[in-house]
């Protein structure tokens, strides 16, 4: 900054003026852009008009050593019974609890290619809590890969008076060590979206949606890292599934609720962006 003041005194007063003017423009650019891309576009894309309750709360979990784990991406409306009932009429198992006796059995799976449907999935904390429900859905023989998702009651009553569940769902696409503990763990998928999309898909063909709808999540992220280390990436948005009740299954496409104006187009200029990343 010495230097670029005493260029300013030292320089012939019209070529100071140009400096000035030019140090004036950039400064505004800059300010322009950090406003646009940190307050005015988060502020448009954020909504939360279809469950109000979500508004002021954090979509991200941790570790159990306090790393920031998977994004928040999926959401159920229903209680615990719904919830249940339409895990296991879409295909999902619950998962089992994670002991010496599981921990040893993932590894048989793993290592000898025979199937686990129910291995355990490793502890996440959201607002301090781990996971009160986890699912997974076997995709080939072995524990090595599947699509999984955790669960937390985030809400006792939302817009329509039911329960409201926060959940991170992703693709665990090999074995391997954490990048930031050298634990052994399961490495995900990055494309976080597209397995949102086969979950809310798997329980929509077994009839157990009544309606679905967005609201705001971690927002657009091209190179997160989750708890292990992997790479993700997604638009930023969570679908709440609204479920069935007493496992009345919907024999119709479930309703879908419209997200923002300017929501809806991020999420087509993502779409690009998306497509890049695939690459």
């Amino acid at each position: 900054m010495a230097d670029l003041g005493e260029q300013l005194h030292s320089a012939p007063p019209r070529d100071r003026s140009r400096l000035e003017r030019f140090l004036l423009l950039t400064l505004l650019v800059v300010g322009i852009y950090t406003a646009g891309a940190y307050l005015l576009l988060p502020a448009l894309w954020s909504h939360y008009e279809h469950q109000k309750g979500l508004a002021t709360l954090p979509m991200l979990t941790y570790t159990a050593q306090g790393i920031p784990g998977d994004p928040i991406n999926v959401g159920m409306v229903g209680d615990k019974r719904d919830v249940l009932c339409a895990m296991h009429a879409a295909g999902w198992y619950p998962a089992d609890p994670v002991t010496l006796r599981s921990s040893i059995e993932i590894v048989g799976s793993v290592v000898l290619d025979r199937p686990y449907r129910d291995a355990p999935v490793s502890n996440l904390y959201y607002r301090g809590r781990r996971e009160d429900l986890a699912f997974e859905k076997p995709d080939g023989r072995s524990a090595d890969q599947r699509h999984h998702v955790r669960f937390w009651q985030a809400l006792d009553e939302g817009e329509e008076k039911r329960p409201v569940w926060l959940g991170a769902a992703t693709f665990d696409r090999s074995v391997g060590v954490s990048r930031y503990t050298g634990a052994i763990t399961h490495h995900i998928d990055a494309d976080i979206d597209a397995e949102r999309k086969q979950f809310a898909a798997d329980l929509e063909a077994a009839g157990m949606v009544e309606a679905k709808y967005q609201v705001t999540g971690i927002g657009p992220t091209v190179a997160g890292r989750n708890g292990g280390g992997d790479l993700y990436y997604t638009d930023g948005e969570v679908w709440i599934l609204r479920l069935v009740e007493a496992c009345q299954k919907r024999t119709t496409p479930a309703d879908v609720l419209p997200s923002p104006p300017a929501t809806e187009v991020k999420d087509q200029i993502w779409q690009e962006i998306a497509e890049a990343l695939r690459k």
